[in-house]
């Protein structure tokens, strides 16, 4: 396959998901089938099986199309020359820009589907583990150049992710304020928790 057909391919399967995402959010993943997923992309349920096994196997390309692009942006603030306040304040703003353009798909990983096989909900939580991770070489390097006050770094990292994933509850799009300055005052807020008073 060339690779520029592989790459259509791929952009396509990406937009599957992202409206595929969005219907399981409005009718609930039990309330929802196959057949009416297809129907909404006005597609055939044997075109969706072209793309994947079924229902669960779906949500699963969901979070790890979310989590690559999650490890992505993370992946470039945290090998960035950046200070450990910059990286830090770039993440959590990556992560907000994202979740806030990418909300249904945000949405659709607030918990590992139960039907998931034993294989593909620790492929899923093993890609979360890994993007914690990164927040706390963030925290622990900004500890070190003692930029950062000597915080328990797992239970700031917890605070700052529970905060962040929290946006999708109350976040609208429609709203007062623009994602970039709702990203802006969380990186604010959440920064003062550990930097250090000169």
């Amino acid at each position: 396959m060339s690779s520029f057909r592989a790459q259509k391919m791929a952009k396509k399967k990406q937009e599957i998901l992202r409206s595929a995402a969005a219907v399981l959010i409005e009718k609930g993943y039990q309330g929802t089938t196959m057949e009416e997923i297809a129907a909404k992309l006005l597609m055939t349920k044997g075109s969706m099986y072209y793309y994947f096994k079924n229902k669960d196997d779906l949500l699963h390309q969901c979070h790890l199309m979310i989590m690559e692009l999650c490890l992505e942006g993370i992946e470039t603030v945290f090998n960035s020359d950046c200070t450990p306040i910059e990286k830090l304040r770039n993440a959590i703003k990556e992560h907000i820009l994202l979740a806030t353009s990418e909300k249904s798909m945000f949405m659709a990983l607030a918990k590992p589907n139960h039907n998931f096989s034993d294989e593909q909900l620790k492929e899923v939580l093993e890609l979360r583990k890994i993007y914690s991770q990164y927040f706390d070489r963030i925290i622990n390097e900004g500890i070190e150049k003692q930029v950062f006050e000597n915080v328990d770094v797992k239970m700031a990292r917890l605070i700052i992710l529970g905060a962040l994933n929290w946006i999708q509850e109350w976040y609208d799009q429609d709203g007062p304020q623009s994602a970039e300055e709702i990203s802006d005052a969380y990186a604010r807020y959440l920064l003062k928790m550990i930097i250090k008073e000169k």
